[in-house]
């Protein structure tokens, strides 16, 4: 109630496609997803995303964080296709806004690492890790914490897939 309350108050006060209106619908939006409420969460989302793709650049780098996030939403739901879209466009955003070797861009190919994953295309994911994990060494040094678990995730996918050879390192 209080983030409904919120929203109509920011709608009234701003105007419906206010920023501050879409960082409301983000919030609502998460209470329902957590609660489970997906039909509920989807529609928030989507305005949020709409109001920031109108008021932002095309490649501005919060359109991939919120990219990102929907990306997430449709994972967690099995829509795999819709969000390897949206992944696909904010890692494209992300690389154009930091360049190849960034920490935002490692999140994005991890990401979508984890999506093929969850559907069995370890070859896919496996060359994502790869290079998610060379860019968190590069940036972080190769015995940051992160990295430790870039290289789970690479060897996760190699034991999927039966490589244990490659796992075992």
């Amino acid at each position: 109630p209080l983030y409904q309350r919120l929203l109509t108050l920011r709608e009234t006060a701003l105007g419906p496609n206010h920023l501050e209106v879409a960082a409301c619908l983000d919030n609502l939006a998460e209470v329902y997803e957590a609660q489970g409420q997906y039909s509920q969460a989807e529609p928030l989302y989507q305005r949020a995303l709409m109001l920031r793709e109108q008021a932002l650049k095309p490649n501005h780098p919060g359109i991939a964080t919120r990219l990102h996030k929907l990306a997430e939403f449709f994972r967690a739901q099995q829509r795999y296709t819709e969000a390897e879209a949206l992944h696909q466009r904010a890692l494209s955003i992300r690389e154009l806004a930091f360049g190849p070797q960034h920490l935002h861009v490692a999140t994005s190919l991890t990401s979508l690492a984890l999506l093929y994953a969850d559907q069995g295309q370890y070859a896919q994911a496996e060359s994502l890790y790869e290079r998610a994990t060379a860019v968190v060494e590069q940036v972080l040094g190769p015995d940051h914490p992160e990295v430790a678990t870039m290289l789970h995730n690479q060897a996760e996918a190699y034991r999927s897939q039966g490589q244990y050879d490659k796992a075992e390192p």
